[in-house]
């Protein structure tokens, strides 16, 4: 006996399928351009947040990660007019991560935000993050860890700028005392080569004095003669 068509179960028409389709690709999208404006709005002094990932990641989690944002978010794939911006954001970071001293500066900074908001809280630095005195914080632990890593990180930052700009300073000040080193010695050359030039002029003239002088003198010894 065939099913009565009570007990088949009706297929999607096709205009329902496209439908569907069509808000998977849209969410998709939308998904994609929220990730774009993440990456755009995360702290740029740390990696971390921009991959969103936590400091105890290994390295090829930060690969991982890295691969699966990268594509996401690829201009090829993201309407969003930032995408190409974004993805450059991304990449930096993972580079950064991926820089044995950069990450261990940016690690060195996190542990010490970390260990002043535990001395703070009167409790050791190795104390774990899943400690029950870290719970029920307000605002939780990790938001204060993020906000005060900022914090070292934008204070270090604006070390390091102080130090290039003193830098450059200090070379642009060099820059000028060796021009002016170079134009004095340039002047004395010119003014030995004046002096040179002038040589001859000079000979003479005193040749010429010189010979007045002496017929004054002869003059003056016959008329006392």
């Amino acid at each position: 006996m065939a099913p009565s068509s009570k007990d088949t179960p009706a297929e999607p028409s096709a205009s329902a399928t496209d439908l569907e389709r069509l808000l998977n690709r849209e969410a998709s999208a939308i998904q994609r351009e929220l990730e774009v404006e993440r990456i755009l709005g995360a702290f740029k002094l740390n990696p971390y947040d921009i991959l969103d990932l936590e400091p105890s990641a290994t390295a090829d989690d930060v690969k991982k990660k890295y691969r699966q944002l990268s594509l996401f978010i690829h201009p090829d794939k993201c309407p969003h007019p930032r995408s190409p911006e974004a993805f450059d954001v991304l990449k930096k970071a993972e580079s950064e991560l991926g820089e044995t001293a950069k990450r261990e500066d940016l690690d060195a900074a996190i542990n010490q935000a970390r260990s002043t908001l535990l001395k703070g809280l009167s409790l050791p630095t190795s104390t774990p993050d899943d400690h029950p005195k870290l719970k029920g914080l307000s605002p939780p632990f990790k938001t204060q860890l993020r906000l005060k890593s900022k914090e070292l990180l934008i204070e270090e930052e604006v070390r390091r700028r102080r130090a290039v700009k003193m830098n450059l300073a200090n070379e642009g000040f060099e820059a000028r005392k060796k021009e002016e080193e170079v134009s004095a010695k340039k002047r004395k050359a010119e003014e030995d080569a004046r002096w040179e030039e002038n040589r001859e002029q000079r000979v003479d003239s005193w040749r010429s004095f010189s010979n007045t002088s002496k017929k004054k003198k002869k003059q003056k010894g016959a008329v006392l003669g």
